[in-house]
């Protein structure tokens, strides 16, 4: 009985799929859009692009403090820029 109830299980769970999201690189955002460089404090960030428009919480251990700007985010771990990233800017697309 427990053969069958696991089996059933397996042939039903071959249905489920996980789906993958791919944008391709040329829409992350514009490519000559100058990103805060790793290593950068806070204070140069603020002082090169100014206030950001949303300043997330710190999370997890390590810390890591989140800055929203329009067209990218900003990563910190003690005070210093570990990643910089462009967002989305989704094509209009043609019907």
């Amino acid at each position: 009985m427990k053969r069958a109830l696991l089996l059933i299980a397996l042939l039903c769970a071959g249905g489920l799929r996980a789906q993958t999201l791919e944008i391709p690189l040329g829409e992350q955002g514009r490519a000559d859009l100058a990103l805060p460089a790793r290593g950068d404090s806070q204070r140069a960030v603020l002082e090169r692009f100014g206030l950001a428009d949303e300043e997330h919480p710190a999370v997890g251990r390590p810390p890591i403090t989140r800055w929203d700007y329009r067209e990218f985010s900003v990563y910190f771990e003690s005070g210093r820029v570990i990643d910089s990233v462009r967002h989305h800017q989704p094509h209009n697309l043609k019907e």
